[in-house]
């Protein structure tokens, strides 16, 4: 069976929290949200910066209004239904551990790639735990941790001139009826797919290759993605 997207749950109604959301990435991704008409709350460690972040999108055109705010993390965390987590790397431990009480019985997307930079380029690092879905998924027991959102190019999800943006989005999750709203989430970008790529065991691949994808785009000046075929 391929692709439908008709067999996805309704999301329309859930609150979609981002913390790290005044990063480029976080924020690209707010800002898609919003323009779908999703209920967006951007999380900072700085509530202020936050809610600045939410009004600089709110202003851009046709973000509904009133469907983007921001807030201190724990405020965000608590108040959303679905939670992206955003943040760099090197900060990832620790913000998610400080989360777990918010975070207890939400669907946690991880979209954080642990990279390293050196003069060859980037490159993966090691994790003891496997991946950063996996550190997040034991330090959140009592969330429902998915892996989602790693290959999507920060300048394409920022640019108000880009209509569409053509990707699918690999979903890897334990827990398929959180990896189908994820699926459906994305599916609320126009261009998007979110495809089912297996268990959290195989996030370390997906959050590994965004150094290939880095290097494609120095290689040919792109902003490049992944789509899947014969799905």
């Amino acid at each position: 069976m391929g692709y439908d997207a008709s067999t996805l749950p309704d999301v329309t109604g859930l609150t979609v929290g981002i913390i790290g959301g005044t990063g480029d990435q976080g924020r690209g991704l707010a800002y898609r949200f919003a323009l779908a008409g999703q209920p967006v709350r951007i999380g900072s460690r700085d509530g202020a910066r936050a809610a600045t972040a939410a009004a600089e999108i709110a202003a851009l055109p046709g973000v509904p209004d009133g469907g983007i705010s921001g807030g201190d993390n724990d405020e965000v965390a608590a108040g959303s239904d679905v939670v992206i987590v955003a943040v760099p790397w090197e900060g990832h431990e620790a913000t998610v551990a400080a989360l777990r009480a918010p975070l207890a019985g939400k669907i946690v997307v991880d979209c954080v790639n642990p990279l390293g930079f050196d003069k060859q380029g980037p490159y993966a690092l090691p994790v003891a735990q496997g991946s950063a879905a996996q550190q997040a998924a034991a330090l959140l027991p009592e969330s429902r941790v998915c892996a989602a959102f790693n290959h999507v190019s920060a300048p394409l999800l920022a640019d108000p001139a880009i209509e569409r943006i053509d990707l699918d989005v690999l979903i890897c999750a334990e827990d398929r009826d959180a990896a189908a709203v994820v699926a459906a989430l994305a599916a609320r970008i126009s261009g998007m797919r979110g495809i089912y790529a297996g268990r959290l065991r195989n996030a370390h691949q997906v959050e590994a290759f965004t150094a290939n994808l880095i290097a494609i785009n120095r290689r040919y000046k792109t902003h490049s993605g992944v789509r899947v075929t014969e799905v």
